[in-house]
């Protein structure tokens, strides 16, 4: 009799695998997980974008995630029963809060003073319902299924391909190409149609399908119709980050540019980092230039790190001995935009067109690592070190390039911050620089849209400047010699700064300090 009644059982379970087709929750495995690694990548890089200090940003997003993941899995064996209602409102919920993350990120920036209580609770509810997905999956296709151990063996692959395809495409399609906001709207969609697709493809064994099927395609008509407003949101938000009003804003593979005018100021901003005002760069284009000028007797060959924007080129052209200026910019949308908007080509005198350029779109670190020629000058005109990439380009390893690629009578010059609002960063340049150099000569000068603002000058050996003959909108022969002299409330002890090591990034952490108290 048991002997009848077992068949009948394993008749019954092989009918009962047969009737209940799991190839769909596989599928839903690999779009989950994607859009799992995605918003973890999205609330990262907005925060480093709003904040800086990439490296902060990242390890308190993974770390709360991953562990809000853990409190996902932990509580998910409390779930009994209903586990595709439960799924399909765990989708839900994490199509909601991951897809409006990053607008509710910006606006707390914006009008709140508690970015990160917010942060953090995006980051731990996302984490949650995240954690919660595999484990209910999981269950469903072991309630419907005996072969538990094939199946596990399914899920965890499709879950960690899904993390490959998530971390690849984020960086190299999804945000360049749609930006922040656009991006979280996108991947949001994607978990709520998993849920519909459940919903659809198994509801026999959902309660109230049809109650819960009004609810979803409600929930998706409003991100659907979200997304579809994505670009006039952005540029609505982004008006509250900017003074003035935009009038070009451009994500590329690098870096988000933003271009704003007010009458007869315009403006460029790089990651929301202001790069110069029109009505006052000329005085930090003149310093950076023609004070290294002035500190060799030979101009033939110039190599301009950054300056995409054209206008230290358009300095450098005021020499008639430069034969050649290479200029290396990694964003090559950068220079394109530079070297073809009428409004900057105005401004920089149409410098990137002139015969004597040769733009190069690459890492100025490995420009100078593989670089073997020689130039007389060396302008590094590139933007605060305030993350790990931009930090190697102020380290002692690469200023030793920078010796590698000069002539035996070439001068070096880089912007280095501020040595008011940034003392420990500027100085800590200086010493950095002087691991390298026999002579770092440190100068600044007033900016009034960024204040005071300081440079360091290296070369080897013994020189003596020049008199100034090129025409200048600031600087003349007379207040030259005044850039050279610092106040008591700017000069520094270099004993209490370290030296900037490619493997120690002591500037980062002075200067992410002081960027916070400025």
């Amino acid at each position: 009799m048991k002997d009848i009644e077992a068949v009948n059982n394993e008749k019954t379970l092989k009918i009962k695998e047969k009737e209940f087709d799991g190839r769909l929750l596989l599928v839903t495995t690999l779009l989950i997980s994607i859009c799992s690694i995605i918003y973890e990548l999205i609330i990262s890089s907005m925060s480093t974008y709003l904040n800086g200090d990439s490296v902060k940003q990242y390890s308190i997003t993974i770390g709360l995630y991953m562990s809000a993941m853990g409190i996902g899995s932990y509580l998910s064996k409390k779930i009994r029963k209903d586990l595709f209602n439960k799924f399909i409102f765990v989708e839900l919920s994490t199509g909601v809060l991951g897809g409006f993350s990053t607008l509710v990120l910006l606006l707390s920036n914006i009008y709140t003073s508690i970015y990160y209580l917010i942060m953090y609770f995006l980051i731990i509810g996302i984490g949650v319902l995240v954690g919660l997905e595999i484990p209910i999956l999981t269950r469903i296709i072991e309630e419907n299924n005996s072969n538990i151990r094939v199946n596990l063996a399914n899920i965890f692959t499709f879950d960690y391909i899904g993390g490959l395809v998530g971390s690849l495409a984020f960086p190299l399609f999804l945000f360049p190409k749609l930006g922040f906001i656009t991006t979280a709207l996108c991947i949001g969609t994607i978990n709520i149609l998993v849920s519909l697709i459940i919903l659809l493809k198994y509801k026999q064994y959902i309660k109230n399908a049809n109650k819960i099927q009004i609810v979803v395609v409600s929930i998706l008509v409003i991100i659907f119709m979200s997304l579809l407003s994505a670009e006039k949101i952005t540029k609505s938000i982004e008006g509250g980050l900017y003074r003035d009003d935009i009038i070009l804003s451009e994500q590329t593979m690098y870096q988000k540019i933003v271009i704003t005018k007010h009458k007869d100021d315009l403006r460029l901003f790089l990651d929301g980092n202001l790069q110069f005002s029109s009505v006052d760069e000329y005085r930090y284009h003149e310093a950076l230039v023609h004070v290294p000028f002035l500190y060799t007797p030979k101009h033939n060959r110039v190599l301009i790190l950054g300056g995409g924007d054209g206008l230290a080129v358009r300095e450098i052209l005021k020499y008639d001995d430069v034969k050649e200026i290479v200029l290396v910019d990694i964003d090559p949308e950068m220079t394109k935009l530079c070297s073809e908007n009428e409004e900057i080509k105005k401004l920089n005198g149409n410098s990137l067109s002139s015969e004597k350029l040769k733009v190069i779109n690459e890492d100025a670190y490995k420009f100078v690592q593989e670089n073997n020629d020689k130039f007389d000058v060396i302008i590094i005109d590139l933007p605060d070190p305030n993350n790990e990439t931009l930090n190697k380009l102020y380290t002692n390893v690469f200023y030793n390039y920078i010796k590698a690629n000069l002539t035996d009578t070439g001068v070096a010059v880089t912007q280095s911050t501020s040595p008011y609002y940034a003392k420990k960063s500027f100085w800590c340049i200086n010493k950095t620089a002087k691991t390298q150099f026999e002579n770092v000569i440190p100068y600044h000068l007033q900016v009034p849209t960024f204040g005071e603002w300081g440079f360091n000058l290296m070369f080897n050996g013994e020189r003596k400047m020049q008199e100034l003959n090129v025409p200048t909108k600031y600087l003349t022969k007379e207040n030259i010699g005044s850039l050279f002299i610092f106040g008591a409330d700017e000069q520094f002890d270099l004993n209490q700064v370290e030296v900037n090591d490619m493997f120690k990034p002591s500037l980062i952490e002075y200067y992410n300090f002081e960027v916070e108290n400025w």
